[in-house]
């Protein structure tokens, strides 16, 4: 879509222009103002004090040496900080908070780095000088930070069908498996914040936040006052990966000493912090038991995943949310449970849920791929369901098909030779991998309001907000092209609860969510402009009735006549004295109810890893993805998303984990220096399609999220390729070098 549109076509473009961010300015000039930029008169810095221990009991607290220290305005503990309130169940999208104690709220420790205390003082400086001087007494009680799991608990059933044990006992090739995912800590640059300001009747809060309607109605629970009393402001957010999207404990230890000491109070969450209180991806443990015919035919499904969760917060990953309707088989049966450790509590991390179970699922399906000597990509084909299966629903777009045969063909599949290192290039010993991927698609509420100006220009606003994934972008497109306003007269304003409520930037649901609400409320307001054509005598359209108009692309103008005969709405608006003509818009959500489709987005990873016996090294060269997620609206920030989750992809296969200390309970890599993420370096070549298929049962666009569906299947398909190289099956990640120096090594 160009920058600049021609306002008397007759045709509106279709809404899939490769537009440059409209936010991209203000970032690369450092005009964006993230959380942590926002200074204001008197304000004061807030660092935590953390526990030393991951299990026991408060004994003491000994602040007196950090009081006396110079810039110190408070020490708030258990004692003094005052009453902070637990928050109700959680109803919909809205009061939801993964870690439900609120800060200091008893004298337990549960685990590592848990908020004991806080420092208040001038400056940063002496806010850590004094923290560091706050003496905490324990008494320590033993710990469990272990990663073998197992429970006695029951586990909870979540999809079954047919008879599985009885069809996997009798089936003729069999996989019986189990995957380990390692706990994978959230690492945007932008580092947890919260700055508070209180008025003395009214809290503003800028926050790193995906969820600013949520965090408004956590926070006034929390705080004790109406949410009117509560405004939350996340303009532009350094990217979250799912840690921010519920309030963490930091936030109300700002804002009650805001309100406590009436000044604003900056806290914003150290990097060593970052992987011990704001959330992480569970470590999961999967059973996979796949059962089929001699020809491929999945005869029986079983998916029994464990994941761990902290002792006091149920946090369960769902990492059978794909498993029900990505193949067909008549027998299945998919369990889940908890365990509890001395950890913080887990959260969401792009893709929950999906892209540990795919990982393990699509796994199974590669061993079993070779033992029925079939190609990984003619088994997934030979098993394709007509329907969803588990909810017995059609899917209201499925082409996962075409994902695996455009892949195919643009990863050059048909090369391929099954023998485990039969393949070579340039000295290296090449292996490929495949998987498929999904990701749910749903819909939130929303609701958008729009304004259009009687000087040509447009407003849309919302109180969702941008982290990162093109939402200003996606949002002045929309304008842009039902109004035939440039982009550059379009005033996209998000992230503050002050707006008219909008979705959480989460689950890849925000742009599919706008989408309806932001049509209603051009069309709103365009009816608005009819209305005025029709009522002014100063327009070619007073003797007219208003449902003998339309506006087409800007143009208000006789329905019978075209768009070029009629007049401007900025005209309309000026000879009517008008400022501007509104409109609100509101979306529905999906969720709940009797659904009537399966939705989904589907694709295909394609993956080559090189294998270098002699030094031991290990590459992702290469990786194909093919995406079947509805009508991409802006190729140019989607395929972004893409590459971006395919990067994260390969770190989740041969680099990321978290380590925590079996004696003491702490992570020990909790810094970017020892806890490995994919550099530049070790990016391989990304290739990304899309299939473009609008889904109309989603929005009238067709438009589903991209953010999620990119990470899913990576992790498998480099296991996969890793396997086909070296014929080592790594089962658990990440891949290690030691699991491949043995047998790999000895067959080079």
């Amino acid at each position: 879509m160009a920058t600049m549109m021609d306002r008397t076509a007759t045709v509106p473009p279709r809404t899939n222009g490769s537009l440059p961010r409209v936010d991209g300015p203000l970032k690369v000039s450092g005009s964006a103002m993230y959380t942590s930029d926002h200074v204001f008169p008197g304000m004061l810095y807030a660092v935590p004090v953390c526990a030393t221990i991951a299990s026991g009991t408060i004994t003491s607290i000994d602040t007196s040496r950090a009081e006396a220290m110079p810039g110190v305005k408070a020490v708030y503990h258990r004692a003094n900080i005052g009453r902070i309130y637990r928050t109700g169940p959680a109803s919909g999208f809205s009061g939801i908070v993964d870690e439900r104690r609120p800060p200091f709220e008893d004298d337990t420790v549960r685990y590592w780095g848990q908020y004991v205390a806080a420092v208040v003082a001038v400056t940063f400086e002496q806010a850590v000088a004094a923290a560091d001087a706050v003496k905490v007494s324990y008494r320590t009680d033993k710990h469990d930070v272990s990663d073998h799991f197992a429970t006695d608990e029951k586990p909870k059933v979540d999809s079954e069908r047919g008879d599985p044990e009885a069809a996997f006992k009798t089936a003729a090739v069999k996989v019986d498996e189990t995957y380990g995912t390692p706990v994978e800590t959230h690492n945007p640059i932008e580092l947890h914040a919260s700055v508070a300001v209180w008025d003395g009747q009214n809290f503003t809060l800028y926050e790193t936040s995906q969820a600013v309607v949520n965090h408004r109605e956590v926070m006034a629970q929390m705080l004790g006052v109406p949410s009117e009393n509560v405004r939350v402001i996340s303009r532009f957010l350094g990217s979250g990966f799912g840690g921010k999207l519920w309030p963490w404990t930091h936030c109300a230890i700002a804002a009650c000493a805001a309100r406590n000491l009436n000044r604003p109070v900056k806290l914003v969450v150290t990097r060593d912090m970052m992987f011990q209180s704001v959330g992480h991806r569970p470590r999961t443990q999967q059973r996979v038991r796949l059962g089929a015919s001699a020809d491929g035919k999945l005869v029986a499904v079983m998916h029994d995943s464990l994941n761990h969760t902290s002792i006091l917060d149920d946090y369960s990953e769902g990492c059978s949310e794909a498993t029900a309707y990505s193949y067909s088989t008549p027998n299945l049966r998919a369990t889940s449970a908890i365990v509890r450790r001395n950890v913080g509590t887990p959260t969401s991390m792009r893709g929950p849920g999906a892209v540990p179970g795919l990982f393990a699922l699509e796994s199974a399906m590669d061993e079993l791929a070779v033992k029925l000597k079939i190609d990984p990509v003619k088994l997934r084909m030979i098993n394709e369901p007509a329907i969803d299966e588990g909810l017995k629903l059609p899917f209201s777009s499925r082409h996962f098909l075409e994902c695996l045969s455009v892949g195919a063909e643009k990863f050059g599949w048909a090369k391929r030779t099954p023998e485990v290192g039969s393949m070579k290039r340039d000295g290296l010993t090449l292996g490929w991998g495949v998987a498929g991927c999904s990701w749910i698609a749903e819909r939130m509420e929303a609701q958008v309001a729009v304004e259009l100006r009687a000087d040509g220009t447009a407003r849309v606003s919302s109180a969702t907000q941008d982290i990162g994934t093109g939402t200003y972008t996606v949002l002045s497109q929309i304008v842009s092209e039902k109004t035939g306003i440039p982009h550059d007269r379009i005033e996209v304003v998000l992230g503050d609860t002050a707006l008219p409520p909008g979705p959480i930037s989460g689950g890849s649901w925000a742009s599919a969510s706008l989408v309806p609400a932001v049509s209603q409320a051009i069309d709103k307001a365009h009816q608005t402009v009819i209305m005025a054509a029709a009522a002014s005598r100063e327009t070619a359209f007073s003797d007219k009735k208003p449902e003998m108009l339309t506006v087409t692309f800007g143009r208000v103008h006789l329905k019978e006549k075209a768009p070029e005969t009629g007049m401007p709405f900025e005209e309309i608006l000026k000879r009517s004295n008008l400022r501007a003509a509104s409109g609100l818009g509101m979306s529905e959500g999906s969720f709940g109810g009797k659904a009537k489709y399966s939705k989904h987005s589907f694709g295909a990873q394609f993956a080559e890893v090189t294998w270098q016996p002699e030094i031991a090294r290990l590459r992702v060269s290469r990786v194909v993805t093919v995406i079947d997620a509805g009508r991409i609206i802006n190729p140019k920030p989607a395929r972004n998303q893409i590459e971006g989750a395919v990067v994260m992809g390969v770190g989740m296969a041969i680099f990321e984990k978290t380590k925590y200390d079996s004696r003491y309970g702490a992570p020990i890599n909790n810094n970017l220096a020892d806890y490995m993420v994919t550099t530049n370096a070790d990016s391989p070549e990304i290739d990304v399609t899309f299939l473009d298929y609008p889904d109309k049962v989603i929005n009238e666009l067709g438009a589903r999220g991209v953010g999620e569906i990119g990470l899913a299947g990576i992790a498998a398909a480099i296991t996969s390729a890793v396997y086909h190289a070296t014929g080592v099956r790594v089962r658990d990640l990440p891949v290690k070098l030691e699991d491949l120096m043995g047998p790999a090594m000895d067959r080079a």
